[in-house]
């Protein structure tokens, strides 16, 4: 099965005759910037999300759960590609996919879904005639924005700007219901992505949400009711599963896509902010539903990461890909099915030393929908990122610049280099009893250091092997 996935040029896609009857539908919804602790489930004192606490007590809760990046779009890319995002050059907020990269949408497409995507894309563009905007990525419809967006968006209908009124994570979820009733009508699977704008700054909560947490400061005032309109929208989502009776077969996947934000969120205590490869620039709250697979709840302190669904998502449909690229995530079904002790293999991170790629979302939807209003697209062609696919730059195996972590277990190496690679320090921490990562095992544990530094560096060269072009 993927244990047995090779590397190659030509995607091929293969499905099993299981009948799409045994195929559950499935959702994938994210948060932006919400850290570990930014839920009342795992400790918050003053949060409220009713909703994410429902589903906490009623399903598979993770919690040890990591973002494959410390910032927004890497991540993401994780989510489609179940590979680290430096494999393909998303080192950073507004690097693209590359059109050559296999996507989950692509896949469940070849698998009978309809796909659907909807809200937060920032993976590309979200024009028309862009190879890395969602249609491009495998999705049939989509409702999306280019990064980030607040109430009443511009969001983009397959190209067309549409101006819409309301919360934004309401908004987000409106249209993916839409399309969800539409696929059960219509007695189709489904695959959709609910990627949400919140809690992204500029915070800008409802005035009746913010109003509860009058006694806070007023960042937090709108911080937490940003997050609370974001439980409010995504209790809809999951309320209307059942109503449309399709929960128990429906996978419903929570996430955000970064740890804890500087001043604002909570990291539950873990080590680390935005930016940094400690526990809490990485953890995030994480819950998995599906009834029909997942019964009673549960929670897990098995390690996983935003790499893994990919991966998940295809043994659970039985699908295989014929010359796929090195993965990085795992399938988490044995996990699902309570067969899972403890993670098979490492994982690796790589907060690499690039530059982001400023997307003002408002700005740039604002011009689209002006320009197409004057029934004409804007001309500046290099927002379409046309040159997503080029491998113009190559790096060196030699030089492995910036901040890397290898987790082993509970076992965690830091490899902290400077913009060259040339500079190098270590650092080492057992995560079972140092949430913090303060006590720096290094010396006391060098021969456990000394071979996660070579699995580590092992596997960022093979990261840089992939960057260059070398899976393709």
């Amino acid at each position: 099965m993927l244990a047995r996935l090779t590397t190659g040029i030509v995607c091929l896609f293969a499905a099993t005759a299981a009948g799409a009857a045994e195929k559950p539908n499935i959702i994938l919804a994210m948060a932006d910037d919400q850290g570990w602790g930014d839920m009342a489930y795992n400790g918050h004192r003053v949060l409220k999300t009713p909703n994410f606490d429902a589903m906490a007590a009623s399903a598979l809760r993770f919690d040890r759960f990591y973002a494959a990046a410390p910032v927004c779009s890497p991540t993401r890319g994780s989510v489609m590609t179940g590979r680290h995002p430096n494999r393909f050059g998303c080192f950073k907020w507004g690097h693209t996919l590359r059109p050559q990269e296999v996507t989950i949408a692509e896949a469940l497409k070849k698998a009978g879904y309809t796909t659907g995507h909807f809200g937060k894309w920032h993976l590309g563009s979200v024009r028309k005639g862009s190879p890395v905007n969602p249609g491009a990525s495998g999705f049939d419809e989509w409702f999306s924005a280019p990064n980030f967006f607040d109430n009443h968006p511009i969001l983009s209908d397959k190209g067309k700007a549409v101006q819409t009124e309301g919360e934004s994570s309401m908004v987000t979820v409106d249209a993916a219901l839409a399309f969800i009733r539409r696929c059960v009508a219509e007695d189709k699977r489904f695959f959709a992505v609910v990627w949400f704008g919140s809690p992204h700054g500029p915070h800008q909560a409802l005035e009746k949400d913010r109003r509860r947490y009058a006694d806070q400061p007023t960042a937090l005032q709108h911080f937490y009711g940003e997050i609370t309109a974001m439980d409010r929208a995504f209790g809809k989502l999951r309320g209307e599963l059942r109503v449309l009776g399709i929960r128990e077969h429906t996978i419903l996947w929570y996430c955000s896509d970064n740890g804890a934000l500087k001043k604002v969120g909570s990291s539950g205590g873990h080590r680390g902010i935005k930016r940094q490869v400690y526990d809490g620039g990485l953890l995030v709250p994480a819950i998995l539903e599906w009834p029909a697979q997942i019964p009673k709840p549960r929670s897990t302190d098995v390690r996983c990461n935003t790499s893994d669904i990919y991966p998940t998502l295809l043994e659970i449909v039985d699908m295989s890909i014929e010359h796929q690229p090195p993965l990085d995530g795992i399938s988490l079904l044995p996990l699902v099915e309570g067969k899972m002790t403890e993670r098979p293999r490492p994982m690796g991170f790589w907060d690499f030393p690039v530059r982001g790629v400023g997307t003002p979302s408002r700005q740039w939807m604002t011009e689209l929908l002006t320009a197409q209003a004057a029934g004409r697209e804007p001309e500046d062609t290099w927002k379409l990122r046309l040159d997503a696919g080029k491998i113009t730059k190559r790096y060196s195996e030699a030089e492995l610049p910036g901040w890397a972590a290898w987790i082993d277990g509970d076992w965690k190496l830091h490899r902290i280099a400077d913009k060259t690679g040339g500079r190098v320090r270590y650092e080492l921490y057992n995560l079972a009893g140092d949430r913090e990562e303060k006590n720096d095992l290094l010396a006391r544990e060098s021969d456990r250091a000394e071979a996660m530094k070579a699995a580590l560096e092992a596997w960022q060269r093979s990261v840089v092997r992939s960057f260059n072009g070398e899976d393709y």
